[in-house]
This record gives structure tokens, C-alpha cells and sequence, in this order.
């Protein structure tokens, strides 16, 4: 008896259950065919509130010293975000500052060797004046001497003599412009010394703005407003050059991706109006605008051979919403939120009811 009575009183329970859930199913059937049908000038397609990802990394490879932000927190355009080591970099600065002290040291010696060798040189100048005049002079007393030796008014040996002078007076001339030469010689090496100062001068200051350049790198900062999504590296970790350290997210740049048929594809025009619904507000109404329409298939068949195989085929399409509501309703259009997109295919069409109350402005 005790078993019959719990046989009994268990299909009592399955019927109550079996009637509820036909209840739930035919007021979800109704509701559903309650919803008035979208208009044939209306394209439609579920998908995900996404946003424009940066990764921020690391110009030149180094360990990681300090990252400053946490996954999910707001930062603003130039914020700091993470410090890489910079030792080896600042020790490389320190030597490309000897470096330009070395060189501006051996350019004051250089123009200091300019200014002795024009000295000198004039010196030689001068030197080669007087040993010219000398020569003159020996020239018209050797003249004189050898017209008077053809009156015998002179003696042979004052003749050989002043010949001598003559010779002597014009090795002097040769020696002295070969030293004015020779002093010319090393005011050009001097000048050129002075070039070979200022080139190192030049690179070094160049090894110091790139060296400063990379040591600002090493400071990694939010290149727009945006939220840190995640982490890819930690303090202590090495990098290599152009290695991530953290991703960032643009939630001014919101757009959302769907996928539509060939026919409806090819009706969206770029700049289209869009309506986006999440499924997280049903009662708020997104307006966006189609930024992007692929034109290539995403789904494509192996082989396309039929009219109903080319219009199955279905094409991306991305509408953005305006950066400007984003920064009104940050908190209710998010990254990650599923939703429906809805896209005017008639620019001259009014939206329905449905889409138009509970519109964002």
C-alpha cells in the first residue's frame, strides 16, 4: 500500500511539473510571436560589444621594473603605465656625455694649434720678407763687384766672395719659404683637427638624444584614455624588443561586429544608421553608424556554383558608436556585452517604434 501510495503521488508530481513547463513554453511562444516582425528595410544580427586593443611593449628589450596599473583600471592619455629598467641606458648616457667632453676638449686644443700655427706661419712670412731683401742686396753688390772686377778694380777673392753670399743669401730664401710652407701645412692640419673635434662633437650628441630617447621609451605611457584589460608581463620579467608588457583598450573606439547574408550585405551602405540593444538593457537603445563592410565572404563554401549558394554567403559588418556617448554611458556600453545590431538598409525609412523609444542621446 505504502509503495502505491508513493507511485501515485510521484505522477502527480511529474504532471504538475509537465504542465508548467508547457505554461512557460507558450508564454515565451506567445511573447514571441507577439513582437511585431522587423520591416524588410531593417538588417539585423547578434554579436559582441568589442573595442580597439593596444598592446603596449617595450621599444628595446629589458627587464621590466615596476608596472604602475592593474588589470581594469581607467587611465588617462600620457599616464604612466610601467617602468622598464634603464641601468645599461644610463651608463651608455653617462659614457656619450665623456665622450662630448672629450671631443669639445679636443677642439679647444685644435683651434688653440690653429691660432700658434698662423703665428708661425707669419713668422715664416716674415722670415722669407727679410731673406729676400738679403738676396737683393747680395744680388747688387755681386753687380757692382763683377763690374769692377773687369777693370781689375777688385781682387778675384772679393768677386768669389760675394758670388758666395749670393748663393748663401738664396738657400736662405728656399729654407725660409719652406718653413712659411711647412707652417702653412700645419695650420691646414690644425683646421682639419678642428673638423675631426667637431664631428665627434656631433656624434656624441647624437648617442646622447638617442640614448635619452630610449631611456624615455623605458618609461611606457598610455598612448589615448583607456582601461588596462590585462597583463602580459610581470616586474622582474625580461622582454625582448617590441615585447608586450600590458594591453590596453580604447573605450572611446566601441564598435560591434555581426555577420549578414549577400543580399542584405550588399544593401548597407558605409555611414549607414545602425541601432545596437544589449542584452544587458533591452530597454536602452544604442544609435551607431557602419564604419566597415567586408568584401570578401566569411562563409564561404568549398565551391560556390548556385544563385542559393552565393546569397548564403555572409559578410562582416562593424557599426561604431559615437565617442562622445561613450563618454556619457561608459557604464552600460561595455566591452564584451552581447547585444543585437540593427542596420537601416532605407536611409529615407523611419525606425520603428521598437528601436526608437529608450534612444541614447
Amino acid at each position: 500500500m505504502v509503495e502505491r501510495a508513493r507511485n501515485i503521488l510521484l505522477r502527480r508530481w511529474l504532471w504538475i511539473a509537465a504542465i508548467g513547463v508547457a505554461v512557460v513554453a507558450g508564454w515565451y511562444l506567445m511573447q514571441r510571436l507577439s513582437e511585431p516582425a522587423l520591416p524588410d528595410w531593417i538588417a539585423s544580427g547578434n554579436g559582441r560589444i568589442e573595442a580597439v586593443a593596444i598592446d603596449i611593449s617595450a621599444r628595446t628589450g629589458g627587464r621590466v621594473r615596476e608596472i604602475v596599473v592593474q588589470e581594469g583600471q581607467t587611465v588617462a592619455r600620457g599616464e604612466i603605465l610601467a617602468h622598464m629598467d634603464t641601468q645599461q641606458l644610463e651608463a651608455q648616457l653617462r659614457e656619450a656625455r665623456a665622450q662630448l667632453e672629450r671631443g669639445k676638449i679636443a677642439r679647444n686644443v685644435a683651434e688653440s694649434g690653429v691660432i700658434q700655427a698662423e703665428a708661425e706661419h707669419s713668422a715664416a712670412l716674415a722670415v722669407v720678407a727679410q731673406r729676400q731683401t738679403e738676396v737683393e742686396s747680395a744680388a747688387r753688390r755681386l753687380d757692382r763687384s763683377e763690374q769692377l772686377a773687369r777693370t781689375n778694380a777688385i781682387s778675384q777673392q772679393t768677386l768669389d766672395d760675394d758670388r758666395a753670399r749670393m748663393a748663401g743669401a738664396r738657400a736662405a730664401l728656399d729654407a725660409a719659404r719652406a718653413q712659411a710652407a711647412s707652417a702653412e701645412a700645419a695650420i691646414a692640419t690644425a683646421r682639419a683637427s678642428i673638423v675631426d673635434a667637431e664631428a665627434s662633437i656631433e656624434a656624441a650628441e647624437a648617442a646622447i638624444e638617442r640614448i635619452q630617447a630610449e631611456i624615455d621609451d623605458s618609461t611606457l605611457r598610455a598612448p589615448r584614455d583607456g582601461r588596462v584589460q590585462y597583463l602580459v608581463a610581470q616586474p622582474g620579467e625580461v622582454v625582448a624588443g617590441g615585447g608586450r608588457v600590458l594591453n590596453l583598450i580604447d573605450v572611446n573606439d566601441v564598435f560591434m561586429t555581426f555577420f549578414l547574408p549577400t543580399v542584405e550585405a550588399g544593401r548597407v551602405a558605409l555611414g549607414s544608421e545602425a541601432r545596437i540593444v544589449l542584452d544587458t538593457a533591452p530597454g536602452m537603445v544604442v544609435p551607431a553608424q557602419v564604419s566597415f563592410i567586408s568584401d570578401v565572404a566569411q562563409f564561404t563554401p568549398r565551391t560556390v556554383e548556385t544563385r542559393e549558394e552565393r546569397i548564403g554567403l555572409m559578410f562582416r559588418v562593424r557599426v561604431r558608436v559615437a565617442p562622445e556617448l561613450l563618454q556619457k554611458y561608459a557604464n552600460y556600453v561595455k566591452p564584451g556585452l552581447p547585444g543585437m545590431a540593427y542596420v537601416k538598409l532605407d536611409p529615407d525609412a523611419q525606425w520603428p517604434e521598437a528601436l526608437s523609444i529608450g534612444l541614447l542621446e
